[in-house]
């Protein structure tokens, strides 16, 4: 494998993300969170469903991930601050996310782990994993974690808080707990499209251990998101500039021999 081009290769406008944009996508999670509640005041579910769905695709995989990795430019304690209450809407620990997936990044395809472990297996496997992952990763995080401890530690606590006043309101009204629940079984997809899908456990380079995709079709079901090669190369580059990444690297993927995956067109 030749050299990566260089962030300065790239351009380093591909690390800024405008005001507007970042501060629009900082307030979606908070913005969802709400109109659910309000389509569920008003026996919306459908809507209300939507949110769900929508807040789960926002945090995990692009607000709270660039939080996650320090992408936004944020001062540290306004970066740990919207991490922690972003997650807490997600009903997660948002420094036991950040221990995991850097772990992850550091460690791939190690059996140790364990955000990674979907990729070595079988598909069905990977849709039942979700169920237990999210409390694996919490446990992982507090037992490996040396830094945020606290962070993670008041994070589970405020969960299960969130949790038990959830289930014991449901008298008055419902609406939290099916919010709750909705927010818990959305995590159980993660493994299968956040780690099975775009990784390849079998891949003994930086260049064959995520796979590559390309095509409009893929694009508009990911929602321009399935770049996940792009960004183990660069991590530090923000979810809003992946699809730019993309364009700057395909000739070097080209270069390399790297086939992308299509879905038709």
């Amino acid at each position: 494998m030749s050299d990566l081009p260089s962030i300065e290769d790239l351009g380093r406008e591909m690390l800024e993300v405008p005001s507007w944009r970042r501060e629009l996508s900082l307030l979606s999670p908070f913005v969802l969170c709400a109109a659910f509640f309000a389509a569920a005041a008003n026996e919306l579910w459908l809507v209300a469903l939507f949110c769900t769905m929508a807040l789960s695709f926002v945090t995990y995989g692009s607000i709270s991930h660039d939080l996650v990795h320090r992408n936004l430019r944020l001062p540290r304690l306004a970066n740990d601050v919207l991490l922690c209450a972003i997650e807490l809407l997600t009903l997660r620990s948002g420094h036991a996310y950040q221990f995991t997936h850097l772990f992850h990044h550091a460690h791939f395809p190690a059996d140790d782990d364990p955000e990674a472990a979907a990729a070595r297996m079988p598909w069905w496997r990977a849709l039942l994993n979700g169920v237990v992952l999210q409390p694996q990763l919490y446990l992982h995080a507090l037992r490996k974690a040396e830094r945020n401890r606290g962070w993670i530690i008041g994070e589970g606590v405020a969960v299960v808080l969130l949790l038990t006043a959830a289930i014991a309101i449901q008298p008055w009204t419902p609406a939290p707990a099916v919010y709750a629940a909705l927010m818990i079984m959305g995590t159980w997809i993660f493994p299968f499209v956040t780690v099975y899908i775009p990784h390849n456990a079998s891949g003994t380079t930086a260049l064959s251990q995520t796979r590559l995709f390309r095509g409009r079709l893929l694009s508009l079901i990911a929602f321009e998101h399935l770049y996940h090669l792009e960004h183990h190369l660069y991590p530090q580059i923000p979810h809003h500039n992946w699809s730019k990444l993309a364009r700057k690297l395909d000739p070097y993927f080209e270069s390399e021999g790297v086939t992308p995956i299509r879905l038709m067109f």
